[in-house]
């Protein structure tokens, strides 16, 4: 069995892609997590910072989550590299680099305010995994960056049975095509995320992220994914969502 290991970074945070699941959910949206903006449809830029092997895949999510009536995902350069994957102000940063048998195959993560409202975003597809045949594939690549990028956006699991709902936020065990794209559940669930405008906006604002140990942090775990919260001393959380790969929970 593969060790454990949680990827933090600072504010709140964090889907990672494996395989399983546990229940089936009508409302998938991650807490209160959203971009604040003044109107819709708003804009937040992915960072292409993932190697040719990715760029289709990343292309793609770009273009699905862009069909959404609230949001535009465009593809802009990147601001880091694939193994550094440093977050930037208002934007979500897609990377791709071998970090490691720590069991996952993807991570996204999230910082927020006190307020819940993301500041930026970071999304890590792991090819220790991706250069094994198993997971070597284009339905497992589509579906776990589709995902990843998902829960930047505020979007929790719609499954974690092993079920196939036909959309990426699901843990199909076996994905196919459907699973790699998301489905109109995810699109009803933006509009219900972002359905009221904030008097302020996050994106492409600039922010700093708290520097200090969090003062109380929980975790749960679910049949194949976990989830890490921490809580800083002004108020603003980093969450870790953790989504195990096959036979590493």
């Amino acid at each position: 069995m593969i060790s454990r290991r949680f990827i933090v970074g600072l504010v709140v945070a964090v889907g990672v892609a494996g395989v399983f699941a546990s229940t089936a959910a009508a409302n998938n949206s991650w807490g209160k997590y959203h971009w604040a903006r003044t109107a819709n449809p708003f804009t937040v830029t992915l960072g292409d910072n993932v190697s040719s092997a990715w760029d289709g895949y990343l292309k793609t999510a770009s273009s699905d989550w862009s069909l959404s009536t609230v949001l535009n995902t465009p593809l802009g350069a990147g601001t880091t590299s694939g193994s550094t994957c440093s977050p930037a102000s208002g934007r979500v940063e897609v990377c791709n680099a071998a970090y490691g048998t720590n069991g996952w195959l993807g991570v996204a993560q999230i910082w927020t305010t006190r307020g819940a409202h993301i500041v930026r975003g970071t999304a890590k597809m792991n090819d220790t995994y991706y250069n094994t045949s198993k997971y070597n594939t284009a339905y497992w690549r589509g579906a776990v960056m589709c995902q990843e990028i998902g829960h930047t956006w505020g979007l929790d699991h719609q499954d974690e049975s092993g079920a196939d709902l036909h959309t990426c936020m699901d843990y199909a065990t076996n994905p196919d095509a459907d699973n790699t794209h998301p489905n109109q559940h995810d699109y009803d669930q933006l509009l219900t995320i972002y359905g009221h405008l904030d008097r302020f906006n996050t994106v492409s604002a600039q922010s700093t992220m708290p520097g200090q140990a969090a003062l109380h942090v929980e975790r749960s775990d679910r049949i194949s994914s976990s989830t890490i919260e921490e809580t800083f001393a002004d108020g603003s959380q980093r969450l870790t969502f953790i989504y195990w790969a096959l036979g590493t929970a």
